[in-house]
């Protein structure tokens, strides 16, 4: 059978290592990329880190927490340069807070521009035609609303919108008499539950802040791409984050935080498969898993693996158990402050060997003044050949409430 084959999957695959083992497989995979570069700066950690504009992506609850009555963000990361040059991730994101008693809104707007790729058709002897040329892409829109539960504890629901294109409804019949793949533009709907906890505690040097972050996301429907008969997962994922910030005097803070997070979807290889004999599910199969039951599968469906490494040869394995927890990302972050308005930053993000091998160290820097932040962050790839290291990210915010004051003092 003839199948449509899109470059830009491949590009996808490429971030990940070849040697991954029973990897996660989702829809729009764009979804899990660091949108900002504040959080970047950080190690892709923003769960439980100080309240900021892009609080939206990573714990709406978040914006309770905000000193401002609102402020707006926009944010680019060139995607992949080290492969392309035309991949590109586009995010806006902004809040108003109507008060304590009303809580706060939000909303954000998620654009990922795959640039132009060759739509293929390959036979089974692996020789192909090219069907046309496409520029897809994917975005997301969504819509929050946070309120503080507590004097140190707020909670946030969130609503999004998905779409994704992957062909630009290029669909060409075989010349051969065998069977194209027809494909559709996909889309579903998802949520958020939040959680965010920061308190106050008193030190010599000053007021310190713990806090606690907790996030459940993209929590809904699977996507299609050829009109029902394959279901696939959006990538839902479950991030809990903790941070501590400490003053050194009036004009210097650190904090330090740390992040682990997990994807909510079951991968092929199961142990729930073939009618709970183990083994690899079938497209068919997977496809019949529904939303919720993925949720729960992925935190006990790793059936194990004994394989042998075809570059090196070396003999490696994993219990079930062992397996599960090498689907948990974690990062760490380290960020400096002198008088909030200068920003030094350092991470580290760690994914497991078997799992994708997305290791990489992040910088950035940060500079804020009332009515206006600007942030900067680069990515420094620690594995071997990872097409992510070089990526950059900036991010312009403004403050609303600055903004207002200062039309106010020029009238």
């Amino acid at each position: 059978m003839k199948k449509i084959l899109l470059s830009v999957l491949t590009l996808f695959g490429l971030t990940m290592s070849i040697m991954a083992t029973n990897p996660v497989i989702t829809a729009m995979p764009s979804l899990t990329i660091a949108p900002d570069a504040h959080a970047a700066g950080l190690g892709d950690i923003g769960a439980a880190t100080n309240p900021d504009l892009n609080s939206q992506h990573w714990n709406p609850s978040k914006y309770a927490f905000m000193e401002s009555k609102g402020g707006i963000t926009a944010n680019y990361t060139p995607w992949l340069t080290k492969l392309v040059n035309d991949i590109n991730l586009a995010y806006i994101a902004g809040y108003y807070n109507m008060g304590d008693m009303a809580g706060t809104i939000s909303a954000s707007f998620t654009y990922f521009d795959m640039g132009d790729v060759t739509l293929m058709d390959w036979d089974s002897n692996y020789e192909g035609s090219e069907l046309g040329t496409a520029s897809p892409n994917e975005w997301a829109l969504d819509v929050a609303y946070s309120r503080k539960l507590h004097e140190y504890l707020s909670m946030a629901v969130a609503l999004r919108f998905l779409y994704s294109d992957l062909n630009n409804g290029i669909n060409m019949g075989s010349s051969g008499g065998g069977v194209v793949m027809d494909m559709y533009p996909a889309w579903t709907f998802a949520a958020d539950v939040s959680l965010y906890y920061r308190q106050p505690i008193a030190t010599p040097m000053g007021e310190s802040y713990f806090a606690l972050g907790f996030n459940l996301s993209n929590l809904g429907g699977k996507m299609t791409y050829d009109e029902g008969d394959t279901q696939n997962f959006i990538p839902a994922n479950m991030r809990l984050g903790v941070s501590y910030e400490l003053p050194f005097d009036d004009y210097n803070r650190i904090m330090i935080s740390a992040e682990a997070n997990k994807m909510l979807v079951p991968t092929y290889e199961s142990k729930f498969a073939n009618d709970g004999e183990g083994g690899r599910y079938d497209q068919t199969d997977f496809s019949e898993i529904s939303s919720p039951n993925g949720w729960w599968q992925s935190f006990c469906d790793a059936p194990g693996y004994d394989e042998v490494d075809p570059t090196t040869g070396k003999h490696f394995s994993a219990s079930p158990a062992l397996e599960e927890l090498q689907e948990i990302q974690w990062g760490i972050g380290l960020e400096y402050s002198y008088n909030r308005q200068f920003f030094g930053r350092v991470g580290y993000s760690h994914e497991n060997y078997y799992k994708g091998n997305r290791r990489y160290v992040t910088l950035g820097a940060g500079f804020k003044l009332s009515i206006f932040s600007l942030d900067f962050a680069y990515c420094i790839a620690t594995a071997p050949s990872n097409p992510l290291d070089g990526t950059m990210r900036f991010t312009l915010g403004f403050d609303l409430a600055g903004i207002k004051d200062l039309v106010n003092n020029k009238k």
